[in-house]
């Protein structure tokens, strides 16, 4: 819990600097995600901020945090689960790199590891090679964590 204040505490500096607002429903959903191993949906997130906080949000309000969360680079959408991950690199003081997320299919715990830049216009180059034009670099791949590997799961 000390670990995910520090990174809310980080988040709150950052939005300050650039003049936005991490209000406390914000807080509380970011919250959620940092102590989630698992990616988690905006209705998982409105019952999380129920029972946690004592603190009932809509789902409509809960995708508009979102949303403000993803712009300020705070969470991801995993567009294949369509579900969210806290970022991995909220308290990083460099440029974040394009996001990799490995995927658990059994559990859904959720890795994010950042794909390099050489690997980024690999991939670029081959998606316009077949005359294609890439949307998002970020890349989803289906994986089986450690745990499930080791429980038969």
């Amino acid at each position: 819990m000390v670990r995910c204040q520090e990174k809310i505490d980080h988040a709150e500096r950052k939005c300050n600097q650039k003049g936005v607002r991490l209000t406390e429903k914000r807080k509380m959903v970011l919250s959620g995600l940092l102590l989630s191993e698992k990616a988690m949906s905006a209705y998982e997130l409105v019952d999380l901020c129920l029972e946690n906080f004592n603190e009932t949000i809509s789902p409509m309000s809960v995708y508009r945090i979102l949303d403000f969360l993803q712009e300020q680079q705070f969470a991801h959408k995993l567009n294949l689960a369509n579900k969210y991950v806290a970022c991995g690199h909220i308290d990083c003081h460099h440029e974040h790199e394009v996001s990799q997320f490995l995927i658990c299919e059994k559990c859904l715990r959720v890795k994010e590891i950042s794909l390099g830049e050489v690997t980024k216009e690999g991939i670029k180059q081959d998606v316009e090679s077949e005359g294609f034009q890439l949307v998002s670099p970020q890349l989803e791949i289906n994986c089986l964590c450690g745990d499930c590997i080791n429980t038969g799961a």
